[in-house]
């Protein structure tokens, strides 16, 4: 058996993982030496850019539906189970352990020893073995990178084992279908098959800590972009899809935290990762400087298409998928917080897309009205957005990210409002959406205006101004902000027909509460009492 790259003494998949009569073992490659070996198999290739482009295969996203929980004793009462959390018995999860060890009999496999949380009173080691040298990149891009004297007497917490070519049988393993990703809380191994898609593995580790840090250690894990302040103030930045997360957390003012990721703890807000999963489709240097000049060499490149008989990305190309993705080590970003930690937020910004032009531009949030619109994760699609949807959709995911919550929405709630409670914290909801009328009829928010209403509160420029209060969902917004026109912060008043605004907006109120019908039984009176007011 061949160990090639660098290890240290508990270095031993055998007695870690079970594994025997495996071909060669490449533990802890280089980035260039993962690239080397994508080339020479066929895997990938380099871009005129010199970041390594590949195709995830039949699979070019998550599949929510095919991700599993191990129901076992550490969970059978903690977990909040149903469409998301999907159970898997502890004697179905062996067999199909089983199975994929046997499948990598005699087979070639890649290790690479990482971390995940930058703060090192949570960090948690992570071991990844996978079957392609590219899924092998994307953790080392992702995660934490140990340093040589850490690996020398590394021992993982948790374990990967990622093999995109094992299809699981559904009859014999369980599964919906052949393809899989199952969380083990008690053997702390994640499998995932019959997917290429590399946010698989991001994503499994994120559900775990989900689970671990709320439930056992008293930290928010937060679905944010966070960045800090020349002052050391903290912003972090909720926000689902389409909604300006990215954009409105890269500020040439201020150093990056990180994108995706983040833990808040007693005294700190610290990123899980080591790296940025970008999306790429219709990027450019002009709109996202940072991400396009951090696709360079150790980047790696997913589903994109190419210019005509070139190397060259065409980021417009949505041919395979419209979800093309870059990953990077975060270090490839100028601006960024080294280690990516910072104190306790004392802004908190909640990004909503509201395709039907009925919130604010900004408002103000009470803690319980936190509370409320941290569980609902409103925001709302648009026509073209998805097959299907030809008028404005609602989309509610509770935490801005309820396929990674294992917990029931109202303790991470809980948490959040433990948190804010005699603080001076604000919570800003922020809508990047329409104005003056519904998607078709009125128009999308200036970028321009959104930043600079951002730039206002973290300055606090916002806190000496006057402020009304919008019918129906009783927010309140600021008369007056520097560089905004004051007729846009009123929602109501850009609208030509305010019947049709009110009957809109109590429309909408409505939707927030059939939502939350949902949460009820486990939500306490304070959020209840947040809710929206529907007309009856």
């Amino acid at each position: 058996m061949d160990l090639v790259g660098k290890f240290g003494e508990n270095a031993d998949l055998s007695a870690s993982l079970g594994m025997h009569n495996l071909g060669s073992q490449y533990w802890n490659l280089s980035p260039a030496e993962l690239v080397e070996d994508c080339i020479l198999c066929g895997e990938g290739m380099l871009t005129d850019t010199g970041a390594l482009a590949i195709e995830t295969g039949e699979f070019t996203g998550r599949s929510p539906k095919d991700r599993f929980i191990v129901r076992d004793e550490i969970t059978e009462n903690a977990v909040w189970w149903g469409n998301v959390n999907i159970g898997f018995t502890p004697a179905q999860f062996d067999a199909l352990y089983n199975r994929m060890l046997a499948y990598l009999n005699g087979k070639d496999v890649y290790v690479r020893d990482a971390q995940a949380c930058a703060d090192v009173d949570f960090q948690m080691n992570i071991r990844v073995v996978t079957e392609l040298a590219w899924s092998s990149l994307f953790a080392y891009n992702m995660f934490l990178r140990p340093d040589d004297e850490t690996i020398e007497t590394f021992l993982p917490d948790w374990h990967i084992v990622c093999i995109p070519s094992f299809l699981a049988d559904p009859k014999i393993d369980g599964t919906r279908q052949a393809n899989f990703a199952i969380l083990n809380f008690t053997k702390k191994i994640i499998l995932i098959g019959g997917t290429g898609y590399t946010g698989e593995i991001k994503k499994g580790i994120f559900s775990a800590l989900n689970f671990i840090l709320p439930h056992d250690k008293g930290v928010l894990s937060m679905h944010c972009s966070a960045n800090i302040g020349k002052d050391g103030d903290t912003a972090i930045f909720f926000g689902l899809s389409g909604t300006g997360k990215t954009t409105l957390s890269s500020d040439p003012n201020r150093q990056l935290i990180g994108d995706d990721e983040h833990g808040w703890s007693e005294n700190t807000v610290f990123n899980f990762e080591g790296g940025c999963y970008a999306k790429t489709i219709d990027l450019s240097a002009e709109k996202e400087p940072q991400i396009y000049n951090a696709i360079k060499f150790g980047a790696l490149l997913e589903n994109i298409g190419f210019k005509a008989e070139s190397s060259s990305p065409d980021y417009a190309d949505g041919t395979i998928t419209e979800n093309t993705r870059v990953s990077y080590p975060i270090h490839f970003i100028d601006n960024i917080v080294v280690p990516s930690i910072g104190g306790a937020p004392k802004n908190i910004f909640f990004l909503t897309a509201d395709a039907f032009g009925v919130l604010p531009p900004i408002s103000l949030l009470t803690k319980e009205q936190a509370m409320y619109h941290f569980m609902s994760g409103y925001t709302a699609k648009v026509a073209g957005t998805e097959v299907g949807i030809t008028e404005p959709t609602t989309t509610f995911s509770a935490g801005f990210g309820a396929a990674f919550l294992p917990l029931h929405p109202a303790k991470y709630a809980k948490l959040l409002g433990d948190k804010l409670h005699g603080t001076d914290i604000k919570v800003w909801l922020i809508n990047t959406g329409w104005s003056g009328g519904s998607y078709g009829t009125g128009s999308r928010m200036k970028l321009s205006y959104t930043r600079a209403m951002i730039t206002a509160a973290l300055t606090g420029k916002l806190n000496d101004v006057s402020y009304e209060s919008m019918p129906f969902f009783d927010l309140s917004f600021p008369t007056t902000c520097d560089s905004v026109p004051s007729e846009l912060l009123n929602p109501r008043n850009t609208w030509s027909d305010k019947h049709a605004y009110d009957e809109t907006a109590q429309n909408l109120a409505q939707k927030f509460v059939a939502n939350f019908e949902k949460f009820a039984a486990e939500t306490s009176a304070e959020i209840l009492a947040a809710a929206p007011k529907v007309l009856v």
